[in-house]
């Protein structure tokens, strides 16, 4: 884990503002999340915190948890991660087993806040890795609704196709990361799968 050590520092020294009136979504994943430099614009109903980090597995967003999020005291967690354990070659079970960590993360320095977990896209670069991509999400979606009524599984593959393939012009030229298309289509499906429904209180 040791190559996120220079972001996770810089994470960790971002000032921490006190809680205005809004409610705090921190937003935790891989760059995915990290390069939505339009999160604050796309939801301005809440303070948005971006604490994702470049290349993260899911397994490191489990390992440097305590060291990022608690002190933040979010009132609302969105999660994506899972596409970069995929693409180094874990199996979808380990996959799960972090989901579960994570959850138990959550619960534990956070409590049953409202949780966004943003299915695995998938991806031009990782065609590849359809199949894989696809049953990792199902048991993690089995999982959410089997044990966890706090936690909304955000399903972005249909929408992120065109004629039932995968939409190009959603990611960028890598067949990788998504392109200002691709956030529009997560930021309306978070609010349409998530944020329109979201409970929570202070």
């Amino acid at each position: 884990m040791y190559w996120y050590e220079e972001e996770i520092k810089q994470l960790e020294s971002k000032l921490i503002q006190p809680k205005g009136d809004k409610l705090r979504v921190v937003f935790y994943g891989s760059s995915s999340i990290r390069l939505w430099s339009t999160l604050e614009v796309d939801f301005p109903q809440y303070e948005v915190v971006n604490l994702a980090f470049g290349g993260s597995t899911l397994a490191a967003c489990c390992w440097y948890f305590k060291r990022v999020i608690p002190l933040w005291k979010p009132d609302i967690f969105v999660l994506y991660a899972g596409d970069n354990d995929l693409g180094d070659g874990r199996h979808p079970e380990e996959v799960f087993l972090n989901f579960t960590n994570i959850m138990a993360l959550i619960e534990e320095h956070c409590g049953h806040i409202p949780v966004a977990f943003i299915s695995v896209k998938q991806s031009i670069a990782r065609l590849n890795l359809y199949n894989t991509i696809s049953f990792t999400n199902k048991i993690i979606r089995e999982e959410i609704e089997l044990k966890y009524p706090f936690c909304t599984y955000v399903d972005i593959i249909e929408a992120m196709k065109l004629g039932g393939a995968i939409n190009k012009a959603l990611l960028e030229t890598d067949g990788l990361h998504l392109s200002s298309k691709g956030y529009k289509v997560w930021r309306k499906e978070l609010n349409k799968q998530f944020f329109d429904n979201c409970n929570t209180k202070r």
